[in-house]
């Protein structure tokens, strides 16, 4: 299975023999633990369960996790770790098992992988920044309308604002999947990987990482 939950560590450069400047994102790739594998005969689909991030316990040496979701790392013959973020990867074939460790040498170099994380958060945007309109005039007259969005009316006919207008509004926080980037570095004891380009969302945030679905080779 080539997927894994990892974090975002930020952005550097390397260089590749000829002297090129490659930008690379790095990301720390696991470990993850398989908590749980579904199957097309009990749950209707193939997948595969991850678990990220050892929680300490309290103080008091208490867990920090719900007694559900202690109870689900602990059934049966399992004994997990607290893990706080638990994530489903679809396969074909499961070709691991309930509690086995995942670490980042379940990719090589130069494998093409999708990365899926939450993309910034810009608040509410107008529309030369969330749709990259153009301005306005700034002559004859106009005191206050070079950022507006200008009409929006359709007239008589229909007479209503269409779904789906580009205007103002909320923009990023949402979920992105960039897709087919190269993997540069695997650092196995570490635990991290080198992503030639940049992925989506802030330092420290959560990303799945899966083998590409389109697998395009660079000519």
């Amino acid at each position: 299975m080539k997927g894994i939950i990892g974090k975002k560590v930020g952005m550097t450069q390397i260089f590749s023999e000829d002297g090129q400047a490659i930008p690379v994102t790095v990301i720390q790739a696991g470990p993850c633990y398989v908590t749980q594998i579904r199957t097309e005969e009990k749950d209707g689909y193939a997948a595969v369960q991850l678990g990220f991030e050892e929680l300490p316990p309290k103080r008091n040496g208490s867990s920090r996790l719900t007694k559900p979701k202690r109870g689900h790392l602990k059934r049966g013959n399992l004994d997990l770790p607290d893990l706080r973020y638990l994530r489903e990867f679809r396969v074909k074939e499961v070709d691991v098992e309930e509690g086995q460790r995942l670490t980042a040498d379940v990719f090589e170099t130069g494998d093409r992988i999708d990365v899926i994380g939450t993309s910034k958060g810009r608040g509410f945007a107008g529309t030369v920044k969330r749709h990259n309109f153009n301005r306005q005039k700034k002559t004859h007259g106009q005191s206050d309308r070079e950022r507006a969005p200008g009409s929006i009316g359709s007239t008589s006919t229909p007479g209503r604002v269409l779904k789906g207008t580009r205007m103002a509004g909320r923009m990023g926080g949402e979920r992105v999947t960039v897709q087919n980037l190269e993997v540069v570095v695997v650092d196995a004891d570490k635990n991290l990987l080198a992503v030639r380009g940049s992925v989506p969302g802030s330092k420290g945030g959560i990303l799945l990482i899966k083998e590409s679905r389109k697998n395009r080779r660079e000519r």
